[in-house]
């Protein structure tokens, strides 16, 4: 496993993407743009990308994380926390981070001191 500093390629995001069955939608070129604007981190092995999470920021007093996402077959092994640990890194100059996720994800959350909030709702609009 190498949790080295490399760039990530937009065509090796969606194979992991298309891995798990996410964002099927998504162009090529549009997560290109994506990964030039956000803090990201992945984790590879024998040179595939088996891991990756980003967070959206201002850059000083909110981060947003999303799409933590881990190849099938290296889930429940420690990269996710990994990752998600090593984004926090990337983020600790940021006041507040935050993160939606299902509520079976909450526990693993909890393991990098993320917080379960009654006391907030997540709205969308699409």
């Amino acid at each position: 496993m190498s949790y080295i500093e490399k760039p990530i390629k937009a065509n090796d995001l969606m194979k992991l993407y298309s891995n798990v069955g996410w964002w099927e939608e998504r162009k090529e070129q549009d997560i290109e743009n994506m990964l030039k604007q956000e803090v990201s981190v992945g984790a590879w092995k024998d040179g595939v990308l088996i891991g990756f999470a980003r967070a959206v920021s201002d850059g000083n007093f909110r981060a947003y994380i999303e799409d933590v996402v881990i190849h099938k077959e290296f889930q429940k092994i420690g990269i996710g926390m990994k990752i998600v640990s090593r984004l926090i890194d990337e983020l600790s100059h940021i006041d507040v981070i935050s993160l939606f996720c299902e509520k079976e994800l909450i526990p693993f959350y909890e393991k990098n001191n993320f917080r379960y909030s009654k006391s907030q709702f997540v709205m969308h609009k699409k």
